[in-house]
């Protein structure tokens, strides 16, 4: 068994952190008869660097602060299409809390990718109105200091997907005819978060610990045959398999999905419309391309710009939006 020097909980021999408090374990010779007169000292709220932890070494504590938070975002016609149809939106409002032993940020952010449908006209029309329509919402519904309720959340795309729908029946609008877009949006309140879309526009995050994780579902006819326990090779052998189940606009109804997450250590979230996703593309290139960017050395700029340069050489056929977001904590 090793014995963590912080806390003195026995772990394992084959952990490397603590599995009570988060300490490093592996430090060379230190087990059960460690000669370490102190405690190490794992993390500093007054942001000095600790010997024990290197930029890279995440975070296991559930905090509460917020070390930095950083934010990019871009869009691009790419290679083939006429018009850029994708839209994005961000609201982000940062306060530095001071502290006797340091600093940390309070944060409130809303960050929106919209899709406009390709082939369907007024496609960039209707992105713009749902990026617009829901920052609208919150600026007037979101308490500060809170997170929006789930109940908020789905009244703002609700109230999004009528704004547009009324615009395609005021022109009498019908079948492709008709205006529409996908929906992609976080929201932040320090360190909780809520996640919402309709459509295939996506949220990935990455971490030290779990690497390059899909954290919405496309709500296309594959997945929606994969939930109903269709084999995803059968799924997507459809001809239709990419079709969408749901987006704003077309019809007078519509219910994304929402889900609620927690920042417990440093997370690069990343939103998408399909021009950077398509054919694996993050997937592929995660490690090269989004995990040199979760560290502070990392350069959001330039790494957008990889990233948007990337999916033109692979995913050229349809317009290209990304918003990064590097969210650094550190515990109480």
């Amino acid at each position: 068994m090793l014995i963590c020097p912080t806390c003195q909980f026995e772990n394992p021999h084959d952990h490397k952190f603590c599995q009570s408090c988060g300490t490093p374990l592996n430090l060379g010779s230190v087990n059960s008869q460690s000669s370490l007169g102190e405690s190490p000292t794992v993390l500093q709220d007054d942001g000095e660097q600790n010997p024990l932890l290197s930029d890279t070494t995440p975070t296991f504590l559930l905090s509460k602060h917020l070390k930095t938070v950083e934010y990019v975002a871009g869009t691009n016609v790419g290679r083939q299409r006429q018009k850029n149809e994708d839209y994005f939106g961000i609201t982000s409002e940062q306060q530095k809390v001071e502290l006797p032993h340091g600093q940390y940020f309070q944060v409130r952010g809303l960050y929106i990718v919209c899709d406009g449908m390709g082939g369907h006209a007024g496609g960039e029309v209707a992105s713009e109105l749902a990026v617009n329509t829901i920052k609208q919402y919150f600026d007037q519904h979101w308490v500060e200091g809170e997170l929006p309720t789930l109940e908020m959340i789905r009244q703002s795309i609700l109230v999004t997907n009528q704004a547009i729908y009324d615009i395609n029946q005021e022109a009498s609008r019908s079948g492709i005819g008709r205006m529409g877009t996908t929906l992609v949006m976080l929201i932040m309140s320090n360190n909780k978060l809520a996640v919402s879309h309709v459509g295939d526009s996506r949220i990935y995050s990455v971490t030290i610990t779990k690497g390059l994780e899909q954290i919405t579902v496309d709500h296309e006819v594959a997945q929606r045959e994969i939930s109903k326990g269709v084999d995803a090779k059968i799924a997507y052998s459809r001809p239709d398999a990419y079709q969408l189940t749901q987006a704003l606009g077309p019809r007078d109804g519509v219910y994304p999905d929402i889900s609620f997450l927690e920042v417990c250590e440093d997370t690069l979230f990343l939103l998408v419309s399909d021009g950077l996703s398509d054919h694996e593309l993050l997937e592929n290139h995660w490690q090269t391309h989004l995990l040199p960017l979760l560290t502070s050395n990392g350069n959001l700029e330039s790494g957008l710009s990889n990233l948007i340069d990337l999916a033109n050489e692979y995913n050229g056929h349809d317009n290209i939006t990304a918003i990064l977001i590097r969210v650094r904590v550190f515990p109480r």
